[in-house]
């Protein structure tokens, strides 16, 4: 059974659940999840888990992402993106750079942010985009993000239906939970023009690149799965255990060790190299948190 990470880019028009479910059908097996969501209009970087991988996937939804995207000042839509209706227009020609530039730094750092109505964020259960979409007014709360890049790489301007839009290419690297569509609502609303998202593109999960991503359209899964040893290394510090150690930790016991305190996860690896868990270490002792199956781990 076929177990690890897999990166694919994902293609535009499609969502996030289509591919997971072409990898499945690709894969031969029912057991495959995501690190994060990519909305139809995105493309890039989705981080998959398979079968007992899937068990690292809680641990990946967290990283910082990095984006490549183009922000149309003038239009605003009701999703803040180009999937939306338009909800308003006003002229962008008299936004000059130094005035991009101010709005660009005024986003950049630790905020404050509403994320876009039509996301997939819950409220009362139900999707904020199904309440949206069945006319509910719906007001989301606004979260501590951190935009760590907002630079601008090229500015456009253009005549669109009759609008003076300004498009800017832009890179941005951000926390877990920063909602890409939202600094284009905002940059616009900032500048008094509106804005919004017309691409988008996820270039980067943590340490982990689009350049390594698998095209979907024709995919063959197992060479290009990552081993969740190889994962667990790159993420977290390892500790190498002995055999009976191994038994012990599959067995849910405390491991005695000489590591010091961590804050996050270890990665737990067997002598012969493969992953047997992930745990926490505290005051001399090891503590699974996730543990592999036993049948994988004493291959």
């Amino acid at each position: 059974m076929n177990s690890g990470i897999l990166l694919v880019d994902k293609p535009q028009g499609i969502t996030s659940h289509d591919v997971v479910s072409r990898v499945r059908k690709a894969a031969g097996t029912r057991k495959v999840g995501h690190a994060g969501t990519l909305d139809p209009l995105a493309t890039g970087l989705l981080v998959l888990g398979l079968n007992s991988s899937t068990r690292l996937l809680t641990f990946l939804v967290g990283l910082d992402k990095g984006y490549d995207a183009t922000i149309r000042l003038g239009v605003s839509t009701t999703s803040d993106d180009s999937d939306g209706e338009v909800v308003s227009t006003t002229s962008a020609a008299g936004v000059g750079d130094d005035a991009v530039d101010s709005g660009v730094r005024r986003l950049t750092g630790p905020i404050s942010q509403v994320p876009t109505t039509v996301s997939a964020i819950k409220v009362d259960g139900r999707r904020a985009y199904d309440l949206a979409r069945a006319g509910v007014d719906v007001e989301l709360k606004a979260r501590d993000v951190t935009v760590s890049e907002f630079t601008v790489l090229d500015r456009r301007d253009a005549v669109v239906d009759g609008v003076a839009v300004r498009d800017l290419d832009v890179r941005v690297s951000c926390s877990s939970g920063t909602y890409v569509r939202a600094l284009a609502r905002d940059l616009g609303a900032d500048l008094g023009v509106g804005g919004h998202l017309i691409a988008l593109r996820r270039t980067r999960v943590g340490p982990f690149d689009v350049t390594r991503a698998s095209v979907l359209e024709g995919i063959d899964v197992a060479p290009a799965l990552l081993p969740p040893v190889d994962v667990a290394r790159t993420l977290f510090p390892a500790w190498t255990m002995t055999a009976a150690e191994a038994v012990d930790l599959g067995h849910g016991k405390r491991v005695a060790v000489e590591l010091a305190d961590t804050a996050g996860p270890v990665a737990a690896v067997t002598p012969s190299g493969l992953l047997a868990g992930l745990v926490s270490v505290r005051g001399g002792a090891a503590k699974p948190i996730v543990n592999f199956p036993t049948d994988e781990v004493q291959a």
